[in-house]
């Protein structure tokens, strides 16, 4: 014990900090998505130690084994192919096991390409809402999609390059055309940031595409505001015998009170 649960690299091998090679020199052992992959990393930190495989495909049937090790003293540290375990990666039911056996669980943060991603979006809203991959099953992927729409944040999703050009229209469609970021390759070489409206960006990666993908599409937008509905809210309240300024400390929190209020003194004239 414990487990650390380790951000690797997105892209470019200087991603990696210096504590997370810390815990990967001093831990046990690696519990990797692909060890193939995380072997080339510990090889490039001049490191050697035991692995355990943890894919995706296969993470409930081999979870029990990991977690006996830990419970018998071992540290190990959780690993994926890139990024942070456990967020649209492999972990998650390692995690919650390790956790409901009193087992420590401890994070070692780093690269992350959702954070990346928002921290160069750009757009207004100062929240995002992170939807990982959407469901491959088309009414799952609907209602998600229903359910995304009216949030006024940030809405981060990651992509593989086959499915890019579907997925911004599929957006489009759920979403209207909204403004969007596609930060592709992030960190790497041939590293790309296309802005544009979720039409536009569809058109632009119609042919082929490589590379991971992240999408941060901007949030709804407030309804604007009906004048019409306004005015017979305030026809309404005078009527009952309520003043213009009383009117206006009432409708104050969704309106500007002082536009409320001389709407009243109009409407009462």
């Amino acid at each position: 014990m414990p487990l650390f649960v380790v951000a690797t690299p997105i892209g470019n091998l200087g991603d990696l900090t210096g504590r997370a090679r810390e815990v990967l020199a001093a831990c046990d052992g690696v519990v990797a998505e692909d060890t193939r992959h995380s072997g080339q990393l510990l090889k490039h930190l001049g490191l050697k130690k035991p692995f355990y495989s943890l894919p995706a495909f296969d993470e409930a049937a081999r979870a029990g084994a990991i977690l006996q090790r830990l419970l018998a003293g071992e540290s190990l540290a959780l690993v994926t192919d890139a990024g942070t375990p456990a967020v649209s990666d492999p972990g998650s039911l390692l995690v919650r096991r390790a956790v409901e056996a009193g087992v420590p669980v401890v994070p070692v943060p780093g690269a992350s390409a959702a954070i990346a991603a928002v921290s160069v979006s750009g757009f207004v809203e100062g929240r995002f809402h992170f939807a990982g991959f959407l469901p491959r099953k088309v009414s799952h992927r609907e209602e998600m999609l229903r359910e995304l729409s009216p949030l006024r944040a940030q809405l981060v999703f990651y992509e593989s390059p086959q499915r890019l050009r579907e997925t911004l229209l599929q957006l489009q469609e759920a979403l209207g055309d909204r403004p969007a970021l596609v930060a592709r390759e992030l960190t790497k070489l041939h590293e790309e940031l296309a802005r544009g409206l979720l039409s536009q960006l569809a058109k632009q990666f119609a042919g082929e595409v490589r590379g991971e993908i992240v999408i941060v599409v901007s949030g709804a937008q407030e309804a604007p505001e009906d004048p019409a509905a306004l005015e017979a809210e305030v026809r309404r309240r005078l009527a009952s015998g309520e003043r213009p300024r009383e009117i206006a400390e009432a409708l104050g929190g969704a309106h500007s009170k002082r536009d409320v209020y001389q709407l009243a003194l109009k409407l009462r004239r």
